[in-house]
């Protein structure tokens, strides 16, 4: 396995950019760095089942636990934050660390017990988070300019994963008139990290920071947003004059070390790329650009599957509505990695769908996976959850489709497997079901399945009270 592990799915979206000109672009001048702060402190859960840590001391994860369980280890938010609370990201596995990063900071934690092993405490805000860190373990985060409100986003730092250290640190260049932005979209492909915002996009080294390209408007397309992990992926939004001439959106991949397209897909007229579900293979979701309600528009989603080269392997309007995020229904246009419940092999799509839908055979409350056909777009087979259960894949490991199984009421968390043609699942991991109450306070949570540990975050956490604890982050298995 890989040294870095890096959240349940490596996806992206694709744009043709050009390069700098003939000069190349100029290495950057390094601001000084972060530095990382290793504290040690331990998880809520000392793994002897007494419950005897940060936060709430009356409050076991563990308790009761039974033959066959996985103890479970439990973060508790200690960092103040401003009104309103902050997102999020990660987690990533590392070795022996997993991690999450956070408004000021990114943290690493023992992947047995979750002691902290270190801590980069940044001078201001995180406005940009790549999905994936590189295969080195490297991460690039951009990072606001000052702590004022409507701070631009126009520095960026490296942070080694894998030691807990802060690299460079450089601002980003600003060389042209409405150039600046509060947040930017990055991601992660070799050695390269790609970011876009409103005025523009670039490509920077994440050895050392220096830029590599700027990428251009082409064809009246502009990118809009990349994701990355083996292939660079970029979504490019086209604008012209007329709206009635207006195009679909564009797809390309990219060439991480030049910004140069390898192929390009241009969605039909009136669609927008949604959500990238898989980058190897790519499978990537379509939605109407008039809105982002299917019933009010009048229109579906789509899947859409490519070959190596870009050519368009298969088309469907699926019969099912995805799951969370999985379509890019009620996410941001540049948001294309937010899918945390599908995963493919060479020839399937498995998907989580919503078991709410009249046209689902599964518990109402459920979540079914449906596997799809990527050479025909056809539907194969749904699987149905435990009852009352909600249940997504994470991954395609050994043969078969892993699946995360949501807690319920006195039932923890599990992780099982699917066969690649169907069947009920097969439990394999659970959670005591003393956990199963803080496992349910994870909002929209963001899952990875690495090494055999299941990593689970919080989307979004508020300050700690003193009547209140923040349930952050939490993990069990080998």
């Amino acid at each position: 396995m890989a040294a870095v592990v890096a959240g349940l799915l490596a996806i992206g979206g694709g744009v043709y950019l050009a390069t700098a000109g003939d000069d190349g672009p100029k290495r950057p001048v390094a601001a000084p760095n972060s530095s990382a702060t290793p504290s040690g402190s331990p998880s809520v859960d000392q793994g002897d089942g007494k419950g005897t840590g940060v936060g709430r001391s009356d409050y076991d994860p563990n308790a009761d636990i039974e033959a066959g369980e996985a103890r479970v280890w439990l973060r508790e938010n200690e960092t103040a934050l401003t009104k309103g609370g902050a997102w999020q990201y990660g987690p990533w596995r590392v070795g022996d660390v997993m991690v999450r990063a956070m408004y000021k900071e990114v943290t690493g934690y023992a992947v047995a017990d979750g002691k902290e092993q270190w801590k980069v405490t940044l001078d201001t805000p995180l406005c940009g988070v790549p999905r994936i860190p590189s295969a080195q373990g490297k991460l690039v985060v951009g990072v606001l300019e000052s702590n004022t409100k409507g701070a631009h986003c126009k520095y960026l730092q490296q942070i080694d994963l894998a030691t807990g250290r802060a690299g460079w640190k450089v601002a980003r260049a600003e060389d042209r008139p409405g150039n600046s932005t509060l947040t930017v979209n990055m991601a992660i492909s070799g050695d390269t990290v790609a970011l876009a915002w409103p005025g523009g996009a670039s490509g920077y080294s994440v050895a050392d920071g220096h830029k590599l390209y700027d990428l251009q408007r082409t064809g009246g397309c502009s990118p809009q947003g990349f994701a990355g992990g083996t292939r660079l992926i970029s979504a490019g939004f086209c604008f012209y004059t007329d709206p009635k001439d207006q195009p679909g959106d564009l797809l390309q991949e990219l060439d991480p070390a030049t910004g140069r397209a390898k192929w390009s897909y241009q969605y039909d007229k009136g669609w927008r790329i949604g959500q990238i579900l898989s980058v190897d293979p790519l499978v990537v979701t379509a939605l109407p650009k008039e809105g982002t309600d299917p019933a009010k528009e009048g229109k579906a989603w789509k899947i859409l599957a490519f070959t190596a080269d870009g050519r368009l392997r298969s088309q469907t309007e699926p019969k099912f509505l995805a799951y969370g995020a999985c379509s890019g229904y009620g996410q941001s246009v540049d948001e294309f990695q937010n899918c945390y419940g599908a995963a493919a092999d060479a020839q399937t799509l498995y998907i989580a769908a919503d078991g709410k839908e009249a046209d689902m055979t599964g518990d109402e409350f459920g979540v079914q996976v449906v596997a799809v056909d990527l050479n025909t777009g056809r539907e194969k087979w749904r699987a149905d959850p435990p009852k009352g259960r909600r249940m997504r894949p994470l991954a395609f490991e050994d043969g078969k489709v892993v699946l995360y199984v949501d807690p319920a009421p006195q039932q923890g968390a599990a992780v099982a497997t699917l066969a690649p043609t169907g069947g009920a699942p097969q439990e394999f991991l659970r959670s005591p079901s003393a956990a199963s109450g803080a496992e349910r306070t994870f909002f929209s949570a963001r899952i990875a399945w690495a090494g055999g540990r299941l990593f689970v975050l919080n989307n979004r956490v508020e300050s700690p009270t003193a009547n209140a604890t923040v349930h952050a982050a939490l993990s069990f298995g080998k």
